[in-house]
């Protein structure tokens, strides 16, 4: 009963800090694309040049026909990529959230815990933005809006509550294990090949979906693919979705009782 009263003043503090995240998520996204020539174009050059070589070498080099769906490889492909982009940006960002904002950590009035936060809005700012490009590749290629789009908050929601947890977490650590952050980029890499991203799961035997669906990566891609492409509520797969939902309330919770513990210690480390 302490722990959830515990966590529930946590959220609450995070709550009334809301027009400071919003500046902060503002001022970090700013700071990091509007200060080189091409500014704000950085921010969606490398995720789509990433995208384009999958697609050249999976899609037109080995003539992948990974999705019985019906669209275009490339349609498939960019379904599954940008709900990625912002899941494995918003991680690897939000782990060295404080670490790289070691100078805020003795300023008193400071709410240190807003910090991943801001990381992670910026990231979902990134995200917006290919989401744009998305829906107009969409609409190019004849997938018009359908009421199955309107599920995209619901994934889109459910994603940040995980990497909230998850970066509270191993932003937490990383301020006393440095190793974190490599170990946060290796985990990336792995996850990409290991999610259905540009290969379909009918590619594995059956026996072993579990162990992909087991991944959380994989339920938000499946997600917007079933939103934007298949027309699959997310109600029609209700066991993956329960699983889902308790490991983003787990990640969550967690994540905020270890960084309340550990949250003394971090000025006397940076």
């Amino acid at each position: 009963m302490f722990l959830i009263k515990e966590f529930i003043l946590f959220l609450l503090h995070i709550f009334k800090s809301r027009k400071l995240i919003y500046n902060l998520i503002v001022y970090d996204f700013k700071k990091n694309y509007l200060g080189s020539y091409l500014g704000l174009a950085w921010a969606f050059i490398q995720p789509l040049s990433f995208v384009l070589i999958i697609w050249v070498v999976f899609g037109l080099g080995f003539r992948a026909q990974p999705t019985t769906s019906g669209a275009p490889f490339v349609i498939w492909l960019l379904a599954g990529m940008v709900p990625w982009f912002f899941f494995s940006g918003a991680i690897s960002s939000g782990s060295t959230a404080i670490t790289g904002n070691a100078y805020l950590i003795r300023k008193i009035f400071f709410r240190i815990s807003i910090l991943p936060l801001v990381k992670i809005g910026s990231s979902f700012l990134i995200h917006l933005g290919l989401l744009i490009f998305l829906v107009v590749a969409l609409l190019l290629n004849g997938f018009w809006p359908t009421i199955y789009w309107l599920q995209l908050p619901f994934y889109g929601a459910l994603t940040i509550f995980f990497v909230i947890g998850l970066s509270w977490f191993t932003g937490s650590v990383h301020v006393f294990v440095k190793d974190v952050s490599s170990i946060i980029g290796i985990l990336i890499q792995m996850g990409f090949w290991l999610t259905p991203i540009f290969w379909s799961l009918d590619l594995v035997p059956v026996k072993f979906h579990y162990l992909i669906k087991l991944n959380p990566a994989y339920f938000i891609v499946d997600g917007y693919r079933d939103s934007l492409i298949s027309q699959i509520w997310f109600w029609e797969k209700p066991t993956w979705t329960i699983y889902y939902l308790a490991i983003s309330s787990i990640t969550l919770i967690f994540g905020a009782l270890v960084f309340q513990r550990l949250r003394p210690h971090f000025a006397d480390v940076l």
